[in-house]
Parts: structure tokens; sequence; C-alpha cells
């Protein structure tokens, strides 16, 4: 590669005032909520996101960049009028900000070289990064002849739908990556398996029982918190077994009286459900003790020992339901038991599953609809899996990002990675997830005070600039 692109952009983002800026640009859209929301005519997922995104769409107008707001489900940012050879992904969008925090989740917060907030690192850092990376190349009046794209979502979230409206309406470019994930490369995410089930039954009066069970916020988030109402007991009959439940999974247990019965809840961590190893799953912990009371017979009890015989705190594999797989490719198949809520007549639930490449409709979704059916539980919906999203390890695209990613870092012989979390790019053919997490850091993604590090935005910046000078000269 020519080294002397290297010099000129190591020159570029070593000026503390680029320093300055790209922290200022973080800390600008960090400070705008943009959790989904209700849906308006105008704000197809709620007013914070497109907050955010008018936002981005002002700071890109500052930097020189010609703009345009698709319908407020992406932003465009182009950094010139050739024909474009490369899409760049990156989401504004933000998971709820939880419990937990040291900080206000929507300041960002800069200690130690390290900045706090929501979106610091999933996304917003990073699209400051490749929006800096695009200024850089404007600015050095770097030699391309094709354009790059900046595209900003604003539902990455939530299900993606902004990138299915604008691709519905746009052509792929020839290549494309997403700022959204790790390096060196990600070429292979695994596909999705995510029922909802549950069981119906008629309101019952035979004490004791659990007449409400509530857990989880969001389908790919490991359930920090889980509460139930167990009618007929009093503290004393659950707060051993809750003793001897944190000491073996770590969760934290609080007993109330609640009228004639009692409120057990459960505090967990949560972590992203494709890492679910890294929580502490409070439906889970919650289940362990509830099926170990002295409850009566009746559909509630049953539901529930079932639900803690198939999801057993700590079995993030699937083992229990019998559909725990591997592959050398891709890896083993994770889950995390997400949402659960129980009524007084009945219940439903939702597992989140990251599903390797050896993962099928029959040794996977139909071995769990028939484990499930065998203990009176049902799925719901379509319970469809999606596709494992593979680009070839030798294609150009993954070849130069690679490169780019070992010139900065002195890495040799970096190999691209597979991975269970879904990325922008999981539907864009060719398209590989490429940063801004770099191996050893934890950003605390989808958890309280997630981080990212400035040193690790401002290298990624670096290799980014160079990757678009090399894909688009």
């Amino acid at each position: 590669m020519d080294m002397s692109v290297k010099e000129q952009i190591d020159r570029y983002f070593d000026d503390p005032a680029r320093r300055a800026e790209l922290v200022e640009a973080v800390t600008r859209l960090v400070g705008v909520k943009s959790v989904r929301g209700e849906p308006s005519a105008d704000a197809p997922f709620g007013p914070g996101p497109k907050a955010a995104l008018e936002e981005a769409l002002k700071l890109c107008g500052e930097l020189g960049f010609a703009t345009r707001n698709y319908d407020n489900y992406v932003g465009l940012c182009d950094l010139n009028d050739s024909p474009t050879q490369l899409h760049v992904l990156g989401h504004l969008d933000v998971v709820g900000e939880g419990t937990g925090w040291d900080t206000d989740p929507y300041t960002c917060v800069e200690r130690d070289g390290i900045l706090y907030g929501r979106g610091v690192s999933d996304d917003k850092g990073p699209v400051c990064a490749a929006l800096f990376a695009m200024k850089a190349l404007k600015d050095l009046e770097l030699p391309v002849s094709k354009n790059v794209r900046l595209i900003l979502g604003t539902d990455e979230e939530s299900g993606s739908e902004d990138i299915a409206y604008y691709y519905a309406r746009e052509p792929y470019a020839p290549q494309a990556f997403t700022p959204d994930a790790d390096f060196p490369v990600i070429n292979i995410e695994k596909g999705h398996y995510h029922p909802d089930f549950g069981a119906q039954w008629e309101p019952e009066t035979a004490e004791p029982r659990v007449s409400a069970l509530k857990g989880g916020f969001r389908h790919n988030v490991v359930p920090p918190e889980a509460e139930a109402l167990v009618l007929g007991l009093t503290p004393a009959d659950v707060e051993e077994l809750c003793r001897t439940e944190e000491a073996r999974s770590g969760a934290r247990f609080t007993v109330t009286q609640e009228g004639r019965g009692v409120c057990v809840h459960c505090g967990g961590k949560n972590a992203h459900a494709a890492s679910p190893d890294d929580g502490i799953n409070a439906i889970s912990a919650l289940l362990e003790v509830l099926a170990q009371l002295p409850l009566a017979d009746c559909p509630s009890t049953r539901a529930l020992r079932a639900m803690a015989q198939l999801f057993p705190f700590g079995d993030t594999r699937g083992r229990a339901l019998g559909i725990a797989q591997s592959d050398p490719e891709s890896g083993e198949l994770t889950l995390n038991l997400a949402l659960m809520n129980l009524t007084e007549t009945g219940f439903t639930s939702k597992f989140d599953s990251r599903v390797p490449i050896c993962a099928t409709r029959e040794n996977c979704a139909q071995v769990c609809e028939e484990t499930l059916a065998r203990h009176g539980i049902a799925v719901t919906g379509d319970g469809e899996m999606t596709h494992v999203h593979v680009v070839e390890a030798d294609s150009s695209l993954v070849q130069t990002l690679l490169k780019c990613y070992e010139t900065y870092t002195g890495v040799t012989n970096a190999k691209p990675l597979a991975i269970g979390g879904g990325t922008y790019v999981h539907d864009i053919p060719g398209g590989v997830a490429f940063g801004c997490d770099f191996p050893g850091f934890d950003p605390k993604m989808h958890s309280a005070n997630e981080q990212a590090s400035v040193d690790n935005l401002i290298l990624s910046a670096k290799i980014f600039a160079l990757a678009m000078a090399e894909l688009c000269k």
C-alpha cells in the first residue's frame, strides 16, 4: 500500500484539534435519546430516532458534505458526486438505558480517555469515526475516483426496517461494511431463531401459586430484572432458596410481603444476547427459585417448572431444549431466555438464539417445537429461522480491510471472524462488519456504563480512511 497516504492520514488525525472535534461530535449525538418510540407520519421510529437523524445530518452538513434525509428512515452523506463504490452503514438509534449507570446515559462524559454514554460504542462513536474518515479524504484531497456513501440508519436495534426501506428503493453498492462490531473483519454472522411461545389455562384459585411474573425488556438483551408474585407464602418460605440461588448464580433477590403473598424480585446483569455468558439472566435465576417452592399442583406451577427445566440457569447453548450444536466455521449456537410474562390465565415467552451454519429447520426449530410441545407449551407466530450471512474470506473486500487493519495495528496474518450478533449488513450482499471494537476492550454494549476509548475511535478513523482510499482509488 502507498505509505505516503498512511502518513498523511496519521498527521491529520494526530492533530489534537481533530481529537477534540471527534469527541464533540460524539457528544452531540449521544445527547439525543434515540430509543425507538411511537411512530408518526414523519417519524417512522418515533421522535427520538428522528431527532438523532436530524442532528447527524446537520453535523455532516457542517463538515462540508452533501446530505439527504431519506423519509426519516435513513440519512445519506456522500463523499463526492462520483459513482458510489462503498456503502458504510452506521446507526443512530440505541437500546434503552436500563439501570445501574454511574453517569447520565445521555450525557457523554470523558474520563481518562474513555467516553461514557448510551451509544458511544453502539453506534454513534463509530459513526463519527467513519464520518471523520471521510472528512480526512476530503480535506487531504486524496486521489479517490469513486464515492463513499455513509448511510445513517435509525432502526438497527429494533429490526432494521430502515435499511430494508432504503434498499427496496435504491441499489446495493459494489462493496459495503458496517463499523458496528469488531476488528479485524467479521465475514460470518450467525442466523437467528427467536420464537414466541407460551401456554394458556383457566383462572386458578389454588394456593400457594405464582399469580404473576414479568421479566426482560428486549429479545436481544440478557434480562437484567424479573419479578414474581407468589400467593399463599411468606418471605420466610422463600428467602433461604433465594440466598442459595444468589450464591450459585450471582443474581440478587429481594423478598417483600405483599398482601396475602410475597413479591420476589431478581436482579441480574444485562448483556447483548449474542454474548449471553457475559450477563446474569434474571428470568432463569428466578425460575430456579420458583420451581423449588411448595406450590399447588396447577397449570401455572407445571408451566413454571417446565420452563425451569427447559431453560435452566447457565444453559446458554440450548442443551436442555435439545438444540445445542456447533461447526468449525461459525462456532456454537447460543441461547438467551429474553422475555417472560405470566398472568392468571397463561404465560408468553421468547428466547433469542444465534444459530451456526450447520443449523437447519429440522435440527433446530422443529426440535424446539417438539420439546416444548411435550411440556404443553406451543410456539406462536411463524417461528422461522433467518439465514447465516457469509462472505468468502478471500474476497477482495475482506482482504483489503484485513490489510488496512494490519497496517495500523502491526498485527500479522489477521483472520476474519464469525459472530452471533446480526449486524446491519446481515442482509446486504457481500457486506461485512469492520470495527470499531478492538480485541481486549469491553465496550459494555447494551449494558450500563457503555464506554468507548477515544484513542480507539481515532485509530478506527485512520483505518477507515485508509480502507476508503484503497477501495475507491
